[in-house]
């Protein structure tokens, strides 16, 4: 059953919003502040974007280090379309759900050659691109823009969730959240809205221990009315994870070089740098034993990794060979000193699996 309030409230909701956004917002590298924007100051809509590509399925602590080296790469939008896809795939190794950072070097390119490097001010126009769907457009129209769109993030659905109490489950009662999130988004300052709208799910109606005591919308919610806001948003029982099996093998060469190879562009971890493991996917398991290696050699069990994903858990184990080049190597991949590991596009699993083998091979040099 749906619940949602009846009553009128006493008070203009935005408003009360914006005005507790006034004295206690973030201070965020990609944010203009409310003073700031006051006096004419306007976002940047590249950052804005690049931003919102970052935090999603992230937190701003993450985020912020990412950010900043890839303004300090790449200041502009058509300088990130003009990177090579390999220097972007590496400059975001470790920061997870790596077709982001496909699609973020897909629409850097499509602003640059379709747009003259301007990203379009409206909803429909930032859906347009690629990798940009609802929420992101959202975003980006509203802070960047000053659009009146309705953006709805985790944050989000938890506040208005409470704030409603809605009972039916997500992910199917995102429709609904979605019409009170339009319905409450005001003409005027609809981007600082937005922004206030997160920061009080992040700071303030958090999942846990959410501190109603302060927060601005407290009089007009049905959640704390009940006194029992952490009810709040309901969600539907997980499944359990899956667990895949496969091995990974890390072959080194007595001048300690170590053999990689480069994924698949499509697919899980694509296009990114990994050492040669089995064909284990989200789907199927991959041969977990030495005798799955890409050529012949004294290989040693090293252990066993385990990295979670975001459906599947992945049990790979960890081989280790010590190995001169060889021809049959050659067409494998690439010999690359331990060194210069942290300049490779290696995601965490493979960072994982190659510290299993050689525990110091991330070392600070």
């Amino acid at each position: 059953m749906l619940q949602t309030s009846t009553q009128t409230p006493a008070r203009n909701l935005p408003d009360a919003l914006l005005t507790w956004y006034d004295r206690h917002h973030r201070d965020l590298p990609w944010r203009v502040s409310p003073a700031a924007a006051a006096a004419g100051k306007r976002a940047d809509p590249y950052h804005i974007w690049l931003s919102e590509v970052m935090l999603q399925q992230t937190t701003v602590q993450a985020v912020k280090p990412y950010f900043w080296k890839f303004l300090g790469l790449w200041p502009k939008v058509t300088d990130l379309a003009a990177a090579p896809v390999e220097d972007v795939m590496a400059a975001w190794a470790g920061l997870g759900y790596y077709a982001r950072a496909r699609n973020l070097k897909k629409c850097a390119e499509a602003v640059a050659t379709e747009h003259g490097g301007a990203f379009p001010d409206t909803e429909q126009g930032l859906r347009a691109l690629p990798g940009i769907g609802d929420y992101t457009s959202a975003a980006v129209a509203a802070i960047a823009f000053n659009r009146q769109a309705a953006v709805m993030d985790g944050n989000v659905e938890r506040v208005i969730s409470r704030l409603y109490a809605i009972d039916a489950p997500l992910p199917g009662s995102k429709s609904l959240m979605k019409a009170k999130v339009t319905a409450l988004t005001p003409a005027a300052r609809p981007g600082d809205f937005a922004q206030a709208m997160m920061d009080l799910g992040a700071t303030i109606c958090t999942p846990k221990r959410p501190a109603c005591a302060i927060c601005p919308l407290r009089d007009d919610c049905l959640a704390f009315a009940e006194h029992d806001p952490e009810r709040f948003p309901v969600k539907a029982a997980k499944k359990e994870k899956p667990v895949r099996l496969g091995a990974a093998f890390i072959a080194v060469t007595p001048e300690g070089e170590i053999l990689l190879r480069r994924r698949e562009e499509s697919g899980l971890l694509g296009g990114m740098t990994e050492v040669p493991t089995t064909a284990w996917t989200s789907r199927v398991d991959g041969g977990a034993t030495a005798a799955h290696a890409p050529f012949d050699a004294d290989w040693e069990p090293c252990g066993l990794v385990v990295h979670v994903f975001t459906h599947f858990e992945l049990r790979l184990s960890i081989f280790r060979a010590k190995t001169n080049r060889t021809d049959k190597q050659s067409t494998v991949g690439w010999w690359e000193p331990v060194e210069n590991l942290e300049r490779q596009a290696l995601p965490t699993v493979m960072k994982k699996a190659i510290s299993q083998a050689i525990p110091l091979a991330f070392a600070p040099r």
